[in-house]
């Protein structure tokens, strides 16, 4: 079983930032995409962000121009940059894996998720 590990959640003002990291216990080349989902109450899960094998990035476009994915090979770690927080970007942040390439993504693609880290943004 893969296995990935999420840190970096928080309470925040809004517009403040936060930076997540997922570490993934084994080399994340193995696979076609690592991303981020988030869950808030209530809410159906959403694709934040998704890096593929390519380096191709997407983003929901409720977070374009505010968070950046990255990976650091070396180190295995997946990052989620989160700058100008919003009350609405509260939520249960998961690290994901999809393994394999498919043309149109789905959440039954995502194999593979960490336990989650919550973000909740509130003054």
């Amino acid at each position: 079983q893969v296995q990935l590990v999420e840190s970096g959640g928080g309470l925040v003002q809004p517009g403040r930032s936060l930076l997540l990291s997922c570490v993934v216990s084994e080399n994340m080349f193995n696979f076609n995409s690592m991303g981020w989902y988030r869950q808030a109450r209530g809410k159906l899960r959403e694709l934040v962000a998704e890096i593929n094998i390519g380096g191709r990035t997407t983003y929901a476009e409720s977070v374009k121009g505010r968070f950046t994915i990255s990976r650091d090979g070396a180190e295995n770690t997946v990052y989620l940059q989160m700058n100008d927080l919003r009350p609405e970007d509260t939520a249960v942040y998961y690290c994901a894996i999809a393994p394999f390439r498919s043309g149109v993504r789905c959440l039954n693609d995502w194999l593979f998720w960490g336990q989650g880290t919550q973000v909740t943004v509130s003054s």
